[in-house]
């Protein structure tokens, strides 16, 4: 197959539906660079690693499930598919932004769509052809995610018809020369179970034993990791494991573990702790794991108005 060859910026671009207009460049694009400046002033890399792991955590419904990798056989490759639309939403909420039409929204009054995918590449629906949209790609294996603005002018889409919705991918090389990095490559929470020997996991997610039994299991295992409120609940399979919580901290105190809940606790030891997030500690044992995501710079921002091809 030949290889797709592309117009450049300052070419026209052919889109039957409105007419012959000018293939900008991000940096020639007023309404790119308004829609920059906002951006600008949001912590891009916390709120999209928050929102994905909200969505993640929505399709896998591990508190009624006992899932908690989307990776695993028994997500249906549609489940997968699905995290997309849901971070539509989580984005729009996390960033306060209306939900609008034709596209996802708008920022300073610009129409903007929000796109993402677990693939390689991103379905733009002919309504937000030659429109400004956000498109995220998720790594599921590297637990790693990156998001551009790109205005997907027709003529940097892949030929053909697309899809029965008109739907195209965005050719790579208008993603890597002509649309703006809004954050590097920004690693994704791991779930702690994930870490679990296949044989301990089978234990903390079995029906038997009791709800006691299996979180302390867990946090045995998982001694010095932070286990988030969702993970808690796919192994207690309850959505109110709180009651038990004074049962297991007796169990674990026994075997000289200390078992913490939400910022007070864990400020208290010295450890970074979110709302109704946990960790199992013990006294003079190796320093726990409590990272939690932390905004890194935008260096795509800063250079939101150089040339890149």
């Amino acid at each position: 197959m030949a290889r797709l060859v592309l117009q450049e910026p300052g070419g026209l671009c052919t889109n039957t539906d409105a007419g012959q207009h000018i293939l900008l460049h991000p940096g020639d694009d007023p309404e790119a660079q308004t829609v920059l400046s906002w951006l600008r002033d949001h912590p891009l890399s916390v709120s999209y690693t928050e929102s994905i792991r909200n969505s993640v955590d929505y399709v896998l419904d591990g508190g009624r499930t006992g899932r908690f990798d989307l990776l695993s056989p028994e997500v249906h490759p549609g489940e997968r598919a699905s995290v997309g639309a849901k971070l539509e939403y989580e984005i729009l909420r996390n960033l306060s932004l209306p939900k609008t039409r034709p596209l996802d929204t708008e920022i300073s009054g610009i129409p903007v769509d929000i796109k993402a995918t677990v693939g390689s590449n991103w379905a733009i629906p002919s309504e937000a052809h030659c429109q400004l949209c956000l498109c995220t790609q998720i790594q599921l294996g590297k637990n790693r995610h990156r998001t551009w603005l790109v205005r997907a002018h027709r003529s940097w889409l892949y030929r053909g018809k697309g899809n029965k919705d008109g739907k195209r991918g965005l050719a790579v090389h208008a993603r890597e020369h002509w649309s703006v990095p809004l954050y590097p490559w920004t690693p994704l929470p791991v779930n702690p179970l994930r870490y679990l020997p296949e044989e301990v996991a089978r234990q903390v997610l079995a029906a038997r034993p009791g709800q006691t039994e299996r979180l302390t299991i867990m946090f045995r295992a998982l001694e010095g990791h932070v286990i988030p409120r969702n993970t808690l609940l796919t192994a207690a399979r309850s959505h109110d494991p709180m009651r038990r919580a004074r049962e297991v901290k007796k169990a674990l105190a026994r075997e000289g573990l200390t078992l913490l809940c939400g910022r007070d606790a864990g400020a208290a030891h010295g450890i970074l702790l979110q709302a109704g997030e946990w960790i199992a500690v013990r006294e003079g044992g190796p320093a726990p794991e409590t990272a939690s995501p932390q905004e890194n710079e935008q260096p795509g921002l800063q250079a939101a108005g150089s040339r890149n091809g």
